[in-house]
């Protein structure tokens, strides 16, 4: 590969942010001098670290770049994505992937206190206690290369979305502590009716309370796979990315919903803030319609609030308009998921 010419620096900016898409990625990823305290993630890692400490916890994961999000076994860190250093990554990352994993600034937190969770139970090797394998399973167990979630099992708490609790036991602990963990969380009342749910939330603020102000048992503050050492280009990367059918999909669901809102810039209104309106009568109704149980309806609402922010999704027209057109559409994926082989959501 010949020397990248560059055009004209802008101040402040990397000289690689002007260059086109073909030039891009044609860069390797350790040319890119991507720092954490560099960009916008560092503020999301600093509040990410506040709330650990207002939890009392004093291990606070270290974070790097790497190429996709993982917390690695045996050390208490978090490999974060290359993309969200900068918004010239981010869009180049979109035209791959539709979406961009961690894009959004309430999205970048949610995952953060995913990937902490993880770090929490190495750091204090919580997954070797008896009283956790009780709760949330052999931790040693495969991973699965996939999984059929149950959406109407009340077992698991819902953070991430696609009932991701239900992939591994050290998945359900990594989403348990997040829920937990998140400020103001209404988690009693939330899973009041939930009692296993429950039950993984009040073991997590217990032993949380329990290893609060201790020092860690694994101490390796190790990157795995930085980006600084990997130096393939960005164009090999997301061939492969796409030859293991990671990247490039579009979901059924996804379709619905772009059919049904718009990813217009000048729309005030986001299409989740609607979604969000909609309550407990309109949801009875529309179960009634639908030919479903109300959870149904609610399991796919908030399923499609997810990912209408992930899309980044808007109302186009009036709001009146709008909300009757969101109710034909949620009965029609509640109506496909109650259907749905072994009750699995088609989000």
């Amino acid at each position: 590969m010949g020397s990248v010419r560059y055009p004209p620096r802008s101040r402040g900016q990397p000289p690689w942010t002007r260059l086109d898409d073909e030039a891009l990625l044609d860069l390797r990823f350790c040319d890119l001098g991507l720092r954490i305290e560099h960009s916008p993630v560092a503020a999301a890692v600093a509040r990410l670290h506040a709330e650990l400490a207002a939890r009392g916890l004093t291990v606070h994961p270290h974070v790097w770049f790497s190429s996709e999000w993982f917390s690695p076994d045996g050390i208490p860190g978090i490999a974060v994505p290359f993309y969200l250093a900068h918004p010239r990554l981010l869009r180049l990352e979109r035209r791959f992937t539709r979406e961009v994993e961690g894009g959004n600034a309430l999205w970048l937190l949610r995952i953060l206190r995913h990937e902490a969770g993880h770090a929490i139970d190495t750091a204090y090797r919580l997954r070797q206690r008896t009283d956790w394998r009780r709760l949330f399973g052999d931790a040693k167990k495969p991973y699965p290369k996939a999984y059929t979630p149950r959406p109407g099992s009340r077992r698991y708490v819902q953070h991430l979305g696609h009932w991701y609790a239900q992939a591994h036991p050290t998945e359900d602990f990594a989403e348990t502590f997040a829920v937990w963990l998140k400020p103001r969380s209404t988690w009693r009342r939330d899973y009041a009716d939930w009692p296993e749910a429950l039950r993984k939330l009040e073991y997590v603020d217990a032993v949380m309370g329990e290893v609060a102000g201790k020092r860690r048992h694994v101490h390796s503050r190790a990157f795995v796979e930085p980006l600084a050492s990997e130096r393939s280009s960005l164009r090999q990367h997301y061939a492969h990315m796409q030859k293991l059918h990671r990247f490039g999909r579009v979901t059924r669901v996804d379709r619905i919903l772009e059919r049904a809102f718009t990813r217009d810039p000048e729309a005030e209104r986001g299409a989740s803030s609607l979604l969000r309106a909609f309550g407990v009568h309109a949801c009875h109704g529309m179960a009634v319609e639908a030919e479903c149980s109300t959870y149904v309806v609610q399991q796919v609402i908030r399923a499609a609030i997810k990912r209408c922010e992930r899309l980044d999704l808007r109302v186009r027209g009036g709001s009146r308009a709008a909300r009757h057109r969101l109710r034909r559409l949620l009965v029609r994926l509640a109506r496909l998921t109650a259907r749905a082989p072994g009750r699995r959501v088609i989000m």
